[in-house]
């Protein structure tokens, strides 16, 4: 942190003392004991005394030393006294001050030359700052200066080179990372330290992925057995602990309907007839003569038809 700079105030007058014409150098104008020369304030003669000559617009007005401090002295902020003609005086913000006043309100160490800050309108040096309102590093112990890269976390902050992986101590800066408990980890080492392995590429699983039979998986390695789909988001069944979609479980496995020849799942509640050792869908099961439904009402085999009440009864006239 560079600071603020307190400016030190210079006066445009000069700081001269009245002699007798005798004592004047050549070239000047010559004063004479009977010419009045006062002070533009209290109207005192100035022979023989101190005296400030100031800019006053149309010409340069005399003054003496106290009538020019009061009425041209600014006020000290700090002590609250007038700053003397003869004071060096700094000035910041609109406030003046002795250069003695000009200290650190903690440490009361002098800001003449010195980087300062204000707070709250107090003064204060960097160190006293940075001791009370800059945070320190986790990592080191050591204040992070103000304007310096920093980096935060979980309430806590670290110097930018502090930052660094646990595992192979490289300053993470501004890549992605991973937190394990007080530890912090670039995604690379956390993966092949902690990473579950997806049960078919053998690869880190780093988020996401999917879980069958307690076994990770990603989502793009966890397809049908059969076509190969992705499963995840989507029903899906098993056999001999290999994943399948509906449609190719059903092709592969499922027994087929005498009526439609397609397969029986069962999936989604559908309800199917069983009869010796042939399977309807339930829709399907209907009189072979008049396709009457026979779901739950009577029905006489004949070979591989099925026949309701009467196209029984009719068959056998």
């Amino acid at each position: 942190m560079s600071g603020d700079t307190a400016r030190e105030v210079g006066f445009d007058c000069q700081v001269a003392k009245v002699h007798s014409t005798a004592d004047i150098t050549s070239g000047m104008e010559e004063v004479t004991m009977s010419d009045r020369f006062d002070c533009d304030n209290c109207k005192e003669s100035l022979y023989g005394r101190k005296y400030i000559q100031a800019d006053g617009g149309e010409g340069d007005n005399p003054y003496c030393i106290p009538c020019y401090d009061s009425l041209f002295a600014n006020t000290c902020d700090e002590c609250k006294e007038l700053i003397g003609h003869d004071a060096r005086e700094l000035f910041y913000e609109d406030r003046h001050y002795h250069e003695h006043c000009f200290r650190c309100f903690r440490c009361d160490r002098s800001l003449a030359d010195e980087p300062f800050t204000s707070q709250d309108e107090a003064l204060l040096c960097n160190d006293c700052y940075c001791n009370e309102f800059s945070s320190k590093c986790v990592a080191c112990d050591k204040t992070v200066m103000p304007g310096t890269r920093k980096l935060e976390y979980g309430g806590s902050t670290w110097h930018e080179g502090c930052f660094i992986c646990h595992s192979c101590e490289q300053p993470i800066g501004s890549k992605s990372f991973i937190p394990d408990k007080d530890e912090h980890y670039c995604v690379s080492c956390y993966e092949d330290k902690f990473a579950p392995r997806c049960t078919r590429c053998k690869k880190a699983l780093a988020k996401g992925g999917v879980t069958y039979r307690d076994e990770p998986w990603h989502k793009e390695c966890f397809v049908c057995s059969g076509c190969k789909v992705q499963l995840a988001g989507q029903h899906f069944t098993s056999r001999e602990d290999n994943p399948y979609c509906l449609k190719c479980f059903g092709s592969l496995y499922s027994k087929k309907c005498e009526a439609c020849s397609k397969p029986i799942t069962g999936f989604g509640g559908g309800k199917y007839i069983s009869f010796e050792e042939r399977q309807w869908h339930q829709p399907c099961f209907t009189c072979t003569e008049c396709s009457v439904s026979l779901v739950g009402a009577g029905f006489f085999p004949n070979g591989d038809q099925i026949l309701c009440r009467d196209c029984n009864t009719n068959s056998n006239l």
